[in-house]
């Protein structure tokens, strides 16, 4: 999230009450969750695990419940109990949440020949291209871009809320989703598919992208052009996919994951680490199809072996 103008690290604890480490004058142009922080952003960690990551991040501000760290030359830092709670206070003051008042909003900017069906709703601050066709059904919340050439089919929500929270002893906190979500050109979006807007950055999806019914995209996620997904595939936030990656039916993706250009995924596997690009894998955790294959063939003649070994 870039903000319209730099802030001062002076002005930032006094909006937040707290004590800070640093010039009062240092510079803070944006804020980001670790997964996509730029140089000039502010970052938040509430773990001593976490401390060195954020420390070490390309983020010139680290907003951290301790002062018993070393602070790298050219950052600073804001101290608070909660930096959490803190982190969800900046994304609400600097991107709140507007109360739509229309089935289509008036602020909305809708291409040439782009036809919106009755029954979807159109937020605040979205942008939708030239010969898009909207279904009925469809929610498109603020912050969302569309490019020229987009079907978003029936009932498919895009610029929900992220999933991403901190459990408390009696509750679940949400961090607050300041992002967005940028679809590109050429992009189809099946019916009943969600897709998360970034908590602090953008989701996109890549030029001609095509999308099959109930697919799960996390928040933050990148998705790179002619990727094809089907049915009822999950990917979790903060997600890299390359070009041209092929997941098939019901495959499911952590966070924080690399898939490579021209991946495929072979349906019901599960990714749980990064994956190369230029191959096909299957099973959980999924691994070179062909290995998985011979793995699955050597475990059915297995208790023939056994019984020969015992005989």
């Amino acid at each position: 999230m870039r903000f319209s103008r730099a802030y001062t690290l002076s002005e930032l604890a006094s909006l937040l009450d707290c004590r800070f480490e640093g010039d009062p004058d240092h510079q803070i142009t944006g804020l980001n969750e670790i997964h996509r922080v730029e140089e000039g952003d502010l970052v938040f960690t509430d773990h001593p695990k976490y401390y060195s990551k954020a420390l070490s991040s390309k983020a010139s501000t680290v907003l951290i419940n301790t002062d018993n760290v070393e602070i790298p030359e050219g950052k600073a830092l804001l101290i608070i109990d909660e930096p959490f709670t803190a982190f969800n206070k900046l994304i609400d003051y600097f991107s709140p949440w507007e109360l739509p008042t229309h089935q289509v909003s008036p602020h909305a900017k809708i291409g040439k020949n782009t036809v919106v069906m009755p029954g979807a709703f159109i937020g605040n601050d979205v942008v939708i291209g030239d010969d898009c066709r909207i279904y009925p059904g469809v929610v498109i919340h603020s912050g969302t871009h569309i490019g020229n050439h987009v079907i978003v089919q029936s009932n498919a929500v895009i610029g929900s809320l992220g999933f991403y929270y901190k459990k408390r002893d009696a509750r679940f906190e949400r961090l607050l989703s300041g992002g967005g979500v940028r679809i590109a050109d050429d992009v189809e979006i099946g019916a009943g598919c969600t897709i998360d807007r970034g908590v602090t950055h953008e989701t996109t999806i890549g030029k001609g992208t095509v999308i099959d019914n109930q697919v799960q995209i996390g928040h933050d996620t990148h998705i790179g052009e002619r990727c094809l997904f089907a049915s009822q595939v999950g990917i979790a936030g903060c997600v890299n996919i390359g070009d041209e990656v092929t997941f098939w039916g019901q495959v499911g993706v952590t966070s924080g994951v690399t898939i490579g250009a021209k991946a495929v995924v072979l349906a019901q596997s599960g990714i749980s680490k990064s994956l190369e690009g230029g191959k096909t894998y299957f099973g959980y955790p999924a691994e070179d199809a062909r290995k998985k294959y011979r793995e699955m063939a050597s475990l059915r003649i297995l208790p023939d072996v056994i019984e020969q070994l015992n005989g």
